[in-house]
């Protein structure tokens, strides 16, 4: 397993940019074009700690694993915790920690690329860090976005977060089995959802048992 560290002053550096975030997504472009050369499809899967992010990207490397060679970006600010759980299942996971950055930029994701071998993966998930709000304004250079929320975060979750909504190609809501007994209706979830982005996809899962995850592949064209 690759571990990323993001070195002293690199994030404070780019950060120092006349426009820091058009030239993230300058960079954004260039691993664009490095994945389409290589013909690998990325997902940027988002949403805030605990929502169930790690889970559905195991869920779906288990049932994609015999038609794709799935491979994996994992953020986080410290730990190889959930990079550690899809390494288990035969995946090639790069680690990137963030120290006190609250998201992934594309500058890092260009780093994780260059130690990724991209001629043997077809399917790159890359598990954003744990935020709702840090990014949305950061894209990396994926094809799709993911935003995973779960019941267990309120009813408000989508009003309180609408900027990390408006670039999403999929919502997924999770822990439904919880619903009734946090009282949060996973059907007003979708109708907040609607009012923002009216045209994107939402699925319902329970990413502990799987119920849904069929769905979330369909959503995502895979």
């Amino acid at each position: 397993m690759h571990i990323i560290k993001s070195e002293e002053g690199e994030v404070f550096d780019i950060e120092l940019e006349e426009d820091l975030l058009k030239k993230n997504r300058e960079i954004a472009d260039k691993n664009r074009e490095t994945l389409d050369s290589h013909k690998v499809l990325a997902i940027d899967v988002m949403g805030s700690i605990g929502s169930g992010k790690t889970s559905l990207i195991e869920k779906l490397t288990k049932s994609l694993k015999d038609r794709y060679r799935i491979s994996m970006i994992a953020g986080d600010l410290t730990t190889t915790i959930d990079a550690d759980r899809i390494h288990r299942n035969e995946v090639e996971v790069t680690q990137i920690n963030t120290g006190k950055e609250c998201h992934l930029d594309a500058n890092l994701i260009k780093k994780a690329l260059n130690e990724l071998d991209l001629e043997k993966t077809d399917l790159l998930f890359i598990e954003n860090v744990g935020n709702l709000i840090c990014p949305a304004e950061f894209p990396l250079g994926s094809h799709k976005r993911v935003v995973v929320i779960s019941v267990s975060e309120g009813p408000y979750m989508v009003v309180k977060h609408p900027y990390i909504f408006i670039d999403t190609d999929l919502v997924v809501i999770n822990k439904i089995d919880l619903a009734s007994s946090m009282d949060v209706s996973p059907e007003n979830l979708t109708e907040d959802v609607a009012k923002i982005k009216p045209d994107v996809k939402v699925a319902k899962t329970n990413c502990r048992t799987g119920e849904g995850i069929g769905d979330v592949i369909r959503g995502l064209e895979l």
